[in-house]
């Protein structure tokens, strides 16, 4: 009877160990792939590739919507921004957009959608339901990245070759303020209580740090790797935690993700990943960060509170965007 009871509670310690070592959920991770013409999608918690779908030409950003039910990628080709449903993949429509459309983010109530296009240096605003352009806002030469505020009220977008974070007003959808940063911004993040906006400069290799509300320089942070030549620092992709405490920079062809302490803008380490990383999604409970790794056609999966890389998994060619789907 004692080797029974001992069999039994060696067996409840194994499964209580599993449990806990397990993710916190299981999500759907979406990754387009720039050449391939396709998204591949992830089960977050085999960390495994379930499925591969064809979508338009050169997709590139992806989001998706509030309610999770739509997934819009950027087909950038095909000068459009295309809809699926994220469940099942089926093709939905296709919203407009200006040519060359390269990042967009939704505002937080769900609608409108806004949408950086690269080879008209203009925003264009969507209505994602009525399938119609609500306004189109002159920005800088090669509109980017996409950022907007927690309560919807501030729109920013970066231009990679005027060199500016331009500040636009949702409520009139003009432009309220330029911030000359760095060589050749790529994009921008709030923080969650919607204080600062982060915003990378592929060329120049830095980070600045702005205050969304008196668009004041904040800081900028620089990278050094040894053994990495600095034109190889290029940060892209920008993620912070909900808590503000972590910010991750995804650094291009140095092949490394920055871990950033938020509060004094100091490197904590670099995690190396794949080749030419790109953009960054953590998943909603922010235990798992992935990576687009371009030239090495992978994805790096990172254990955001051990700050180590877990898994690399192989992808179409160039991933380029990835998001997270809470199911």
């Amino acid at each position: 009877m004692g080797t029974w009871k001992g069999s039994l509670a060696a067996g409840l310690a194994l499964a209580a160990a599993l449990v806990a070592a397990a993710p916190g959920g299981a999500y759907t991770v979406y990754v387009t792939n720039e050449k391939d013409n396709t998204v591949t999608i992830i089960d977050s918690t085999k960390l495994e590739v379930v499925r591969t779908v064809k979508v338009g030409q050169r997709p590139r950003g992806v989001i998706l919507s509030k309610d999770h039910k739509w997934l819009l990628i950027c087909a950038s080709d095909d000068n459009n921004v295309q809809v699926f449903d994220a469940r099942t993949m089926e093709y939905i429509k296709t919203l407009p957009s200006g040519p060359d459309p390269e990042l967009f983010v939704l505002h937080p109530s769900g609608n409108p959608l806004y949408i950086a296009n690269e080879d008209d240096n203009l925003v264009t605003v969507v209505d994602i339901e009525k399938d119609k352009v609500l306004a189109e806002i002159a920005v800088g030469v090669e509109p980017e990245g996409m950022g907007i505020s927690p309560d919807g009220k501030l729109l920013v977008n970066t231009s990679e070759t005027t060199n500016m974070a331009h500040f636009i007003d949702t409520a009139t959808n003009t432009t309220i303020d330029n911030v000359l940063v760095d060589s050749r911004p790529r994009v921008a993040e709030f923080t969650a209580d919607g204080n600062q906006v982060w915003v990378s400069a592929e060329i120049g290799g830095t980070v600045t740090v702005i205050d969304a509300k008196t668009r004041k320089i904040l800081g900028k942070i620089e990278f050094q790797i040894p053994g990495v030549n600095q034109d190889a620092i290029q940060p892209v992709g920008v993620r912070i935690t909900k808590n503000g405490k972590r910010a991750f920079v995804a650094l291009g062809p140095a092949n490394r993700v920055a871990v950033i302490d938020a509060a004094t803008l100091k490197v904590e380490r670099y995690l190396l990943v794949g080749q030419r990383v790109w953009q960054l999604a953590f998943t909603p409970d922010e235990r798992l960060l992935f990576t687009t790794n371009g030239t090495s056609n992978d994805v790096s999966v990172i254990d955001v509170e051990k700050l180590r890389v877990v898994r690399s998994i192989k992808v179409g060619r160039y991933p380029w965007g990835v998001v997270v789907a809470p199911f």
